[in-house]
């Protein structure tokens, strides 16, 4: 019995990272949440809920082509964008997830409406034939 269950699998912070960043990857490409979701093997929500939670954040040591480190003010811009960055990646997700959500409830309702019209309607008279006999 326990066999035929399938173990949830807990993802590393590693593996995370690598996955949210192939998902980006496939994002840049116009994939939709569901297609990117089953070529990383996890579902639609667990790849919501990844973007959702905050990443670690990383030490800032940005190199400007001439070879010097920038300062602090340029380091505190970047943090800056790279926070509007995430929240905007955050906002896009929610919205794309509330869009398949809208295309599957039409989707749905299409299915009822066709099986609504394929059924045979009977008109059944409120009157009930008295028995002769």
């Amino acid at each position: 019995m326990q066999a035929a269950m399938a173990k949830k699998k807990r993802h590393s912070r590693a593996e995370i990272a690598t996955k949210l960043a192939e998902a980006n990857e496939l994002a840049t490409q116009g994939k939709l949440q569901r297609e990117i979701a089953h070529t990383l093997g996890v579902s639609v929500m667990t790849l919501h809920r990844w973007h959702k939670v905050p990443a670690v954040p990383q030490p800032a040591s940005v190199v400007i082509p001439d070879g010097k480190e920038a300062d602090r003010a340029d380091e505190d811009r970047i943090a800056q964008l790279l926070l509007e960055n995430s929240r905007l990646r955050r906002l896009i997700t929610d919205l794309l997830l509330e869009r398949i959500k809208r295309e599957e409830a039409v989707q749905s309702q299409r299915a009822v409406a066709l099986r609504e019209e394929s059924i045979p309607i009977m008109i059944v008279s409120s009157r009930v034939p008295k028995l002769r006999g």
